[in-house]
């Protein structure tokens, strides 16, 4: 694996070097100061000027949300795709179904097959990136947005701070957040449905303040967002799917919080995300160099390829989406394979060869933040639990499934989504015996007379394929719903703490964390209900599965 490095030092010495490399310093003396002032760097008022004091931060915010490799060194701890490896691909990727891992890394014993004996290195990642580098540049940006008296500024970046974090709380739990302090030593950990709550706060609050600016057509930071460029509009109908996300998110824990948060974004002047221009994903800045980290991990290292729940339900349904998401292996087909198959001394390379099929990605393909067509599909769900979303479940869904081939630039939509008697297919390895009957009988054309449960599956599928790179969201939803139905792994070496039928539910919390603020780590853990393992559930994790 790329990038197999030792933790350098804990999280207060990173987020000083973080602010330091910025120019920005914290000091504790007035000698400290004078002798660690760069007399090269940008000062105050020249970051005020040119809008640096808070678009360097919002920046960075963004930037760090997916580790994304902008034109700097490979071997940089937070910038590089092996960054992003140690974050999300040998964890969200293959726990959501995406992904199969075509590497045999430490003798199949790894975050693939539920064994974190590198632990502090391999399971860290998500942890360190949101609270040694977002959560430390939004305090920042925030604290210069107020200096400055930029009420709009701030509130955007709460948005994206709310992104990020809810991925972090979504793999560990508890996380510090409500009241974050910068540079502060020992800081405690908030239970997660507080750590919800103000989510809710923050969103309710910058959408507010935002919505007047995004309905005028508004511009903000445009020449530090890699998004959206500036563009408050598109931010707005972001926010909202994203509230209307977690909404949903917690529902089995909070329903009447999941309702009351989802219809707010419903009653929004605003809106949803609506069409393919308003998909949120890294599309870099005029002249940036960015590499897409799913794409060295498949070309340059030869590690991932299409899963076999991939393989299944794109197979099992026709899917036109197959090949925009894939390459076909050398028969012209299309194969998988399944998590977790490297035992003790087995052999990877029939897997990594022509009979397996790469993933159709370039190295410069935008990074997927939320598809246009997520957007829909929770107004599917929301209307199916018989929310005010202002139409049908049947209409959003059928909607989004138009909206995700229109995103792929697929055909066939209507044809698709009126295939009543497609299902997943069973999945034949085609490089190896490791076989397995079809994980689900679902078909795709919306039936009224369903019942919930069977119109939620096709829903939260449908959504899955359409958010195919979007693997944070879909290990969550998985967690939340039990769908896609999946293959459990093949080989489970966390000793009994997680179960194969149910598998993994959350990351352990960092050695790093046990080492240097042990008394707050050791008392979120208690807050999870179970140990500090793999298999114990989170607060949202409600549904009976």
């Amino acid at each position: 694996m790329k990038g197999e490095n030792k933790m350098k030092s804990n999280i207060l010495k990173y987020t000083m070097f973080g602010l330091l490399a910025l120019g920005f310093t914290t000091a504790c003396t007035d000698d400290f100061e004078s002798l660690n002032t760069n007399k090269h760097a940008a000062t105050d008022k020249d970051l005020e000027r040119d809008g640096k004091a808070i678009g360097s931060f919002f920046q960075q915010m963004i930037n760090r949300t997916t580790v994304m490799m902008i034109g700097g060194d490979q071997d940089d701890e937070f910038a590089s795709t092996g960054a992003y490896q140690h974050q999300i691909g040998i964890s969200a990727d293959a726990y959501s179904g995406y992904i199969g891992h075509t590497a045999g890394w430490a003798r199949g014993r790894y975050n693939g097959t539920y064994n974190f004996g590198k632990g502090d290195e391999w399971g860290n990642a998500m942890f360190k990136m949101g609270m040694v580098q977002v959560m430390p540049a939004w305090a920042q940006m925030k604290t210069n947005a107020e200096k400055l008296e930029q009420k709009d500024a701030a509130a955007l970046g709460d948005i994206v701070k709310v992104f990020a974090m809810h991925r972090v709380t979504d793999h560990y739990g508890p996380i510090p957040y409500v009241n974050y302090k910068l540079g502060a030593v020992g800081q405690a950990y908030d239970a997660q449905d507080k750590v919800y709550a103000k989510f809710f706060e923050e969103l309710d609050n910058a959408i507010d303040q935002l919505t007047p600016l995004a309905q005028g057509g508004g511009k903000l930071l445009s020449d530090y967002d890699p998004i959206y460029g500036g563009d408050v509009n598109k931010w707005i109908k972001m926010a909202n799917t994203l509230r209307l996300r977690l909404a949903l998110r917690v529902v089995y824990a909070d329903p009447s919080l999941a309702q009351t948060e989802a219809e707010k974004s419903a009653q929004n002047p605003v809106g949803f995300i609506e069409d393919a221009d308003g998909r949120c994903e890294y599309r870099g800045l005029s002249g940036a160099a960015a590499t897409n980290p799913i794409w060295q991990q498949a070309y340059e290292w030869n590690e991932n390829r299409m899963s076999a729940p991939m393989d299944s339900y794109l197979n099992g349904y026709n899917d036109p989406r197959i090949s925009v998401f894939f390459v076909a292996a050398g028969d012209g087909k299309y194969h998988g394979v399944r998590q977790g198959v490297f035992a003790d001394g087995a052999s990877q390379d029939a897997y990594t060869g022509e009979k397996i099929s790469q993933v159709n990605v370039k190295r410069n393909t935008p990074v997927l933040y939320m598809a246009a067509a997520e957007a829909y599909f929770l107004r599917a769900e929301a209307a199916l639990r018989g929310w005010n979303m202002g139409g049908t479940a049947k209409e959003f869904y059928e909607a989004g499934i138009k909206l995700s081939m229109a995103e792929c630039g697929a055909s066939g939509a209507d044809e698709y989504m009126a295939n009543s008697t497609a299902t997943p297919a069973p999945f034949v390895d085609n490089a190896g015996t490791d076989n397995a009957p079809a994980p689900s009988q679902i078909t795709i054309a919306w039936n009224d007379q369903d019942d919930f449960e069977t119109n939620l599956e096709r829903i939260i599928v449908q959504k899955w394929i359409a958010s195919w790179g979007n693997s944070c969201e879909a290990w969550a939803e998985y967690r939340r719903t039990g769908y896609p139905k999946m293959f459990p792994v093949k080989y489970n070496y966390s000793d009994g703490a997680v179960s194969s039928d149910l598998q993994i539910r959350r990351l352990p919390y960092p050695l790093t964390e046990y080492n240097t603020n042990r008394e707050a780590v050791t008392a979120a853990a208690a807050l999870l209900g179970g140990a500090d393992n793999c298999g114990t559930k989170l607060w949202w994790d409600k549904k009976a599965h």
